[in-house]
């Protein structure tokens, strides 16, 4: 900083955090949709291939960036089915739940050669050597913005720093009241990457980053993890390994839709991964039923065992109630 510009004295600022940050030798960029766009930008390639089960968010952007794509199904082991690459062509691999090993990568890798892991489910799992890796630090963090990428690849451009300290709000208002208070703020947060250039990794997110206990997040997760798989595995749909660091707990069961709704009135608040899969996939394929029947149920880094033990029952109860009481519930936990 130009001396002459810096302030001395005044009030002190937010904090400067100097803990080791994981990934702090990788690119680092304002999202992962930025990731996406600076490889697309540095690699050579005429088309990309995306899986049907995914966010509508990436074939927007190839839209907008006037990049051809097709499309792709998944098997019940997360992995391609029927695809046939060219040279030119690149596989978007999306690492889901963290249920590809470093094995299951290499392999594609081999088969594959042009791929790009999409790790923003699977923020743990370290990149390969000379394997194009993408992670969203907004998954699993509590940051306004911030993606990470290790490439190769070079794509030489001048590129501005985010600024995001009036994008804090809805985090911090959430540390201190309810998500629901702050819930269109970050909705909003979210929408705001649509329209933005690629820019750089923002101070402020940065220095979160130099302040997160990613020991602790990584255990924390896992721990939970297998606490829900250990409490929910014999009538979950999906086979499971347990990952490190896990991104959510993905419960598979035919009624999902009605226990969705159960706990988020009890504010046990489950999503739906993706959406938009829902109205672009036949009902009958095997896409449609992760998006229908899946319950991502929540193992961050907030929740202890007492918590997994808490959303087990309320989850136990409620699938008991709708199985063989019509499907309605009343809270007596």
């Amino acid at each position: 900083m130009d001396r002459l510009k810096k302030e001395y004295g005044g009030y002190i600022e937010f904090e400067q955090f100097r803990n080791k940050m994981l990934y702090d030798n990788a690119i680092l960029l304002n999202s992962a949709r930025d990731c996406f766009i600076y490889l697309f930008q540095s690699r050579v390639a005429k088309k990309i291939w995306l899986p049907y089960f995914l966010c509508d968010t990436i074939y927007k952007l190839c839209r907008k960036k006037g990049i051809k794509y097709s499309f792709y199904n998944i098997d019940k082991n997360w992995l391609p089915v029927n695809v046939k690459l060219q040279s030119d062509e690149y596989l978007y691999i999306v690492n889901y739940y963290g249920q590809l090993g470093e094995d299951a990568i290499r392999s594609l890798k081999m088969k594959y050669s042009n791929i790009i892991v999409d790790n923003t489910q699977a923020y743990f799992n370290e990149p390969i050597e000379g394997v194009d890796t993408l992670y969203s630090c907004r998954k699993y963090f509590g940051v306004p913005d911030g993606g990470v990428l290790f490439t190769d690849a070079h794509f030489d451009c001048d590129m501005e720093q985010e600024v995001s300290h009036n994008r804090m709000n809805f985090l911090l208002g959430r540390y201190e009241k309810t998500a629901s208070e702050f819930y269109p703020e970050y909705v909003a947060n979210n929408d705001y990457f649509d329209n933005q250039p690629m820019k750089r990794m923002s101070k402020l997110t940065k220095n979160l980053l130099h302040g997160i206990d990613y020991d602790f997040v990584k255990q924390r997760r896992t721990e939970n993890f297998r606490y829900l798989h250990d409490r929910l595995g014999k009538i979950n749909q999906l086979k499971l390994t347990i990952p490190c660091g896990a991104f959510a707990y993905p419960l598979m069961l035919d009624n999902a839709g009605e226990i969705r709704k159960q706990l988020i009135k009890q504010k046990i608040y489950i999503p739906v991964l993706w959406p938009n899969v829902l109205d672009e996939c036949a009902s009958d394929s095997w896409e449609y039923k992760l998006a229908s029947s899946v319950l991502p149920l929540p193992v961050d880094q907030r929740y202890d065992l007492d918590d997994m033990e808490y959303i087990a029952k309320v989850f136990n109860t409620i699938n008991s109630n709708i199985r063989f009481g019509g499907g309605r519930f009343h809270c007596m936990l």
